[in-house]
């Protein structure tokens, strides 16, 4: 991934990416956090896992972020994207939608 890349992934993430590192990691804690998204075999859902390395990376310099770590954060930026443009109708506050954006580190109602 070239600098031009790198710099155009940082800009779209730090965008969606809406949650601060402390907030995302009490989230990830709530009951509600670990009932959505795809669970493999039981275990931790997809979105889960990446909302804790969304708080790994929103802690880190941008200087020590590697290249795997920039991949991570365009996944995160095409799902909050393709997820935003799905909105259900009506009061979205308490609904499986908001949670599993939240649980990328995008809170849809944050302002």
């Amino acid at each position: 991934m070239d600098e031009e890349e790198r710099e155009e992934t940082w800009n779209d993430f730090r965008e969606l990416v809406n949650m601060t590192p402390a907030d995302l990691e009490k989230w990830l804690e709530s009951d509600a956090s670990q009932g959505v998204g795809q669970h493999q075999d039981g275990g931790e859902s997809t979105g889960h896992a990446s909302g804790r390395r969304i708080v790994a990376i929103l802690r880190a310099r941008k200087g020590d972020l590697t290249d795997d770590d920039y991949r991570h954060m365009r996944k995160v930026v095409g799902y909050v994207r393709r997820h935003q443009a799905q909105r259900p109708s009506g009061d979205v506050r308490d609904t499986r939608w908001r949670y599993s954006l939240m649980n990328w580190g995008h809170d849809p109602l944050a302002g």
